[in-house]
């Protein structure tokens, strides 16, 4: 019997498609609740400031599973204080865009942060994909700003509001990249520790940013209800690193980015009778595509490991799990 024909018939593993699904679950619930913190007076920056102090639990969590097996090289540091950065500063700006830009215009550029990590991974990691894969990541781009486009009465005045939604997507796209560079040759564990580190440091610009003159909720649907939401977009965060670990960032990032806002219309249709409007509906329709076509998208061999890097075991997240890449071989929130 043919070993090659053998092997080649045998089903993949794709440990990748489980954290990527658990990411749109978790992002998509987040998603459809995190309106309720500002509506019951909690403001955005406090929300940031919540949401960062939420990446602790599942840091030191991970960090505990992998026997306080911090790494504290440059290389570890660099990458994941990068990504922890360009997460968070991109958060920073985008709260000051939407004060002077028109909200309807902003998100829908910042959701084409995808395309920045698609050329990133196609030109520098050498990723490639399948003729199904290529068309649901096309189809995923061109979902997006449709899942985010609104209307409104026109736009503020002045352009600064446009460039500085460039560079949110731009911070944002190259996050994704390094998250998936940064897993070549760093834990999982210690880039969502460097992540969380990241995020913390810019608390105390979310504090300055806060308007103190009005009133603030601290009761129990303030923060304590704001953390219960933000922990699923942590912990969602989380797990968006190993996806990006064992699978293409060219397949995980519009995966993810397409996929959440499935199950945040769902819910807001399911539970608050919530209808999109006609554009919104072909976005959605495509994103839905999209997602089932980058899912069925069949995974290709790896690369030798005489072109590979030299990659650093990763213990396994569950039982039901496979612990080893099927990626070559790695940016949230």
């Amino acid at each position: 019997m043919n070993t090659a024909a053998t092997g080649a018939a045998t089903p993949r593993r794709r440990p990748w498609l489980a954290f990527a699904v658990t990411t749109v679950a978790l992002w998509g619930v987040w998603g459809a609740l995190s309106p309720l913190s500002s509506a019951h007076g909690f403001p955005e920056t406090l929300v940031y400031a919540v949401w960062a102090l939420t990446m602790v639990p599942p840091a030191l969590f991970i960090l505990w599973r992998g026997g306080w097996a911090l790494e504290r090289s440059p290389r570890a540091v660099a990458y994941g204080m990068a990504i922890g950065l360009l997460g968070a500063g991109g958060q920073m700006l985008l709260f000051h865009t939407l004060t002077i830009g028109p909200a309807y215009f902003v998100f829908p550029i910042i959701s084409l942060s995808p395309v920045v990590t698609i050329a990133l991974s196609f030109l520098f990691l050498r990723e490639r994909t399948g003729w199904t894969g290529t068309l649901g990541i096309a189809l995923a781009l061109l979902a997006l700003p449709m899942l985010d486009l609104s209307f409104g009465r026109g736009a503020a005045g002045g352009l600064g509001w446009f460039v500085q939604s460039l560079l949110i997507m731009l911070a944002w796209g190259v996050q994704a990249y390094f998250m998936r560079l940064a897993n070549h040759t760093v834990r999982a564990e210690s880039i969502f520790f460097y992540m969380t580190l990241g995020a913390l440091l810019l608390v105390p610009v979310a504090l300055a940013m806060t308007d103190w003159t009005q009133p603030v909720n601290t009761g129990l649907d303030g923060p304590w209800m704001t953390a219960a939401i933000q922990l699923l977009n942590a912990v969602g965060a989380l797990t968006l690193v190993y996806a990006f670990r064992h699978g293409k960032a060219i397949i995980v990032a519009p995966l993810t980015n397409a996929g959440a806002p499935l199950v945040t219309a769902a819910l807001s249709l399911v539970f608050a009778s919530v209808v999109p409007g006609p554009l919104k509906m072909v976005g959605l329709a495509m994103a839905l595509v999209a997602s089932l076509l980058l899912v069925l998208e069949p995974e290709r061999d790896p690369p030798s490991p005489s072109s590979s890097p030299e990659r650093t075991p990763l213990p396994c997240m569950s039982c039901s799990t496979s612990s080893h890449d099927t990626g070559k071989g790695t940016p949230a929130a």
